[in-house]
């Protein structure tokens, strides 16, 4: 009984709740608002009986800030940082830029490296056979299947690390 009696005042409970979780909604032509201030000014109606999903949400900053093509015109075309993330001199900054500009050439130096010395063992599809491949030619096949690979994967490195260039500042040295 005790029992019983717990399961329906829980029960009650969560129905107030979600009775309680419930706004009125406005539809303001194609807009929609739990704003009643904001409704009743702009004349919109309210939305009964439909199951709406009220997403809380906030305000996009910097929509508008007066500053038009001041703001539009900054010297960098790059991408703001996040608001909460520390600010770097100018200095620090083209010094962070060319320090990861020669770490990216210089691992664009060793994968070019490596591609030509997997250029030359693949040997235009056609490598030096290794022991056991002679009597074995399913094994060679798998092993020139494997090099191909290696050298599309190569490329593919390189082409990634060539993008990462790209994508520094040009004042970098």
């Amino acid at each position: 009984m005790k029992t019983v009696s717990l399961l329906l005042l829980m029960a009650s409970l969560a129905g107030l709740q979600v009775a309680h979780a419930q706004e009125r909604v406005w539809r303001c032509g194609n807009e929609y608002t739990n704003n009643a201030a904001d409704a009743q000014k702009r004349g919109c109606k309210v939305m009964e009986g439909g199951n709406l999903t009220i997403v809380q949400g906030t305000r996009p900053s910097g929509a508008s800030s007066g500053g038009g093509a001041a703001a539009g015109s900054s010297s960098s075309s790059a991408a703001r940082a996040p608001a909460g993330s520390p600010r770097v001199e100018g200095v620090d900054q083209r010094a962070r830029d060319g320090e990861a500009r020669s770490v990216l050439q210089s691992e664009l130096r060793k994968a070019e490296t490596r591609q030509a010395e997997l250029q030359k063992e693949y040997n235009n599809g056609e490598p030096e056979k290794q022991g056991s491949e002679g009597r074995n030619y399913q094994k060679y096949l798998d092993r020139v299947a494997e090099m191909k690979a290696e050298i599309t994967r190569n490329e593919s490195d390189i082409a990634g690390i060539r993008r990462e260039i790209g994508r520094l500042p040009a004042g970098a040295p």
